[in-house]
């Protein structure tokens, strides 16, 4: 029997590996872009072309590098556009380093994931409602502690401790392995 060949992912299959990398994405193309507004936007430009290309993924490979790959052109295609700028701008080498480091620290970014998620998952039901509306809206903070019916004070005592709980449920996972 011969081993099964890397073939292109279902759309299914593509779709998730895509959510999966968002956040990794994101980080990567404001690395190359310090301090640009745009990032959001070529990011975003990134993912078009990623979704284009999507019969060119073989699964098995890896998507992060491929993804990377993709979303640097993207950022160089952006840097084009902005040819008469006179901004900052990283070299070729410069931007390979970044590449190799963030692929290193993908896994400890998705481990942090993995492990913030399961620990929303150990939350108190109202400590995981509260952090996840005062954080799902842009509402200054006493807006949103007048909106709920309590004082900006302890609200941000009460969002304080459930972020302390957060961070310290985190940091045993990472240490313990638990969030693999």
């Amino acid at each position: 029997m011969q081993p099964e060949l890397p073939h292109p992912p279902s759309d299914a299959e593509f779709v998730g590996l895509l959510t999966q990398s968002q956040l990794s994405l994101l980080l990567y193309v404001r690395s190359l872009m310090p301090g640009e507004a745009d990032a959001g936007d070529v990011a975003q430009q990134a993912n078009a072309k990623i979704w284009e290309k999507r019969a060119d993924f073989a699964l098995g490979t890896n998507f992060l590098a491929w993804s990377f790959a993709i979303a640097r052109f993207e950022v160089l295609n952006y840097r084009k556009r902005q040819a008469r700028d006179s901004r900052l701008t990283f070299s070729e080498d410069l931007e390979q380093t970044i590449t190799s480091e963030l692929q290193q620290i993908d896994d400890d970014l998705l481990s942090r994931q993995e492990a913030l998620r399961k620990c929303l998952d150990g939350l108190k039901p109202e400590s995981r409602t509260l952090l996840m509306d005062r954080y799902g809206t842009t509402e200054s903070l006493s807006d949103f502690a007048r909106r709920i019916g309590r004082s900006a004070g302890g609200l941000k005592v009460s969002l304080h401790r459930i972020r302390t709980t957060l961070a310290d449920c985190i940091e045993r996972r990472l240490v313990s392995g638990a969030s693999q």
